[in-house]
Formats: structure tokens, sequence, C-alpha cells
């Protein structure tokens, strides 16, 4: 694999790249359109200084819970290869809503480095019903393809944004079971919703219990909370990188104040 999710001494930042509606989508958009404004927000990204980018079928709701249907499959693939031959930053991949067979798919005929998962183990109440972790095939399936694409790495949520657990259990034991049970390379830990970043309490609890584990922030980081990091390895971020909206274009300038603000993290 030429280009890994490598972790740094500073948090590492990994831009979103939210595609507009794939052929799956119930009113998508032409497939040269759909791929043209991905490749431009990639540049961006990387323009702006992220570490990676991590493409993902934002646009395709009221999603799917599980698996999609092959022709988000065939878009989704045609936009993560025209990404990676714009940027030369690692490239991830993830199929919402909870896809991970596919995205492991993507990422493996691609040379994409990692997925994002959102829920890989235990069980969630969603607004596409209930979602449940399939750790036990997509760990399988990762390895069967293993010494022919490399390990993808699976950043894995953890309280995912947009739902609530099935169980009472504390969320450090959710982690912990992700990680040592459900095989994640990564925690990452969200908001209640896209654009809300989760709390520091939170942060301190995942932070003492995983100590070696790599933690991320998948929501709500912008300069003025950039302080968050302090107990996490890096951020996903999209919304923020928007001037004017969610359906934006990704904006050079405030993707360079948020690197900025990090890398000025003592």
């Amino acid at each position: 694999m030429s280009r890994e999710l490598v972790l740094s001494e500073r948090p590492i930042i990994i831009g979103m790249v939210h595609l507009r509606p794939t052929l799956g989508a119930p009113y998508p958009e032409k497939i040269s359109s759909m791929v043209g404004k991905a490749v431009e927000d990639a540049m961006a990204l990387e323009k702006g200084g992220v570490d990676a980018v991590l493409v993902e079928n934002f646009f395709d709701f009221p999603y799917y819970p599980n698996r999609v249907p092959p022709e988000t499959i065939a878009s989704i693939t045609v936009a993560v290869l025209e990404v990676m031959r714009s940027v030369s930053v690692p490239v991830g991949v993830n199929i919402l809503r909870n896809d991970s067979l596919a995205s492991l798919a993507v990422a493996q005929a691609t040379g994409a480095s990692f997925i994002r998962v959102n829920v890989l183990t235990d069980a969630y109440v969603t607004d596409q019903g209930i979602i449940e972790g399939k750790a036990h095939e997509l760990l399988r399936a990762r390895s069967r393809l293993e010494d022919i694409c490399g390990k993808i790495k699976i950043l894995a949520d953890v309280r995912v944004k947009h739902a609530s657990p099935l169980s009472t259990r504390p969320m450090v034991e959710e982690a912990l079971d992700a990680y040592e049970r459900g095989g994640a390379d990564a925690i990452v830990i969200t908001g209640s919703r896209t654009g809300v970043p989760p709390t520091e309490d939170s942060l301190m609890k995942l932070r003492r219990a995983l100590k070696d584990v790599p933690i991320f922030l998948g929501s709500g980081v912008n300069p003025k909370n950039v302080s968050l990091l302090r107990y996490a390895d890096g951020a996903i971020v999209g919304s923020y990188f928007k001037e004017g909206g969610i359906s934006s274009p990704v904006s050079v300038e405030k993707v360079k104040s948020l690197v900025e603000a990090v890398r000025s993290l003592k």
C-alpha cells in the first residue's frame, strides 16, 4: 500500500470529501459532476494542509442502514480512484450508513489505506433503524486479501452521532470492546449530531482507558475548540471546512486556519 495513514507527534487532520449524490441516491447527480466536485474538494483539502482525506457518500440520504446497491459502490469506487490520482495524501472510504464490507472492498480495489465504520460492534438505534455491528464479517473479509492489498486500517466510531446505543454499558467499555474484540485500529468519538463536538469529559475518560489506542475526534472540531485535541491523536473534519453551509465547496482558507491552529498546540 503506497500511502499509509500514519500518526504524528502532533494531532493529524483528516479532511472529509462529501460526495454529491451517487447513482444509488434518490436524486443522483451525473457521475462526471459528482466525481469532479470530489476531486476539487480533495485538492483543496490537500492544499490547505490536511494529512489525509476521507471520501464519504454524505449526500446519499436517506441512507441504507447496511448494504448499499451495486450502483452506489461503483460510483464511490470511481470517485475514490479519481481522488487518489489527484492528491498525494492517504485516502480513506466510508460508505454510509454502515456498509463496512463495501467500504473495505472499495479501499482494497483502489489502494485506499483506511475505512471508517460507524457501527463496528454493539447495536445502535439510528434514524435508519437498528444497526448491528459486523466486525466478525469485516475482519474475516480483510484477512482474506491482506497479502495482496495490505492491511486496511479500521477507524471505528463509538457512540456515533445520530444514534443511541441499545445497551446501557459505559462508553469506555464499548470502546475497549471495539478495540480489543472488534479489531478496530483506532477509535472515533463524536458529538450527538454532525458539527457537534464530543464533550471534554467523554474525551478524558476515553484517553485514560485507552492510553495506547489512537483516538480521533469525529465531529465539531474548529479553531475555537482545537484544545480538545490534547486528548486525541487527530480529528476528522468536514462541515467546518465549508464556507456557506454543508453543500458548499471546501474552503482552502478555512482548512489552513484549522491546520495552523492544530500545529500551534503544545
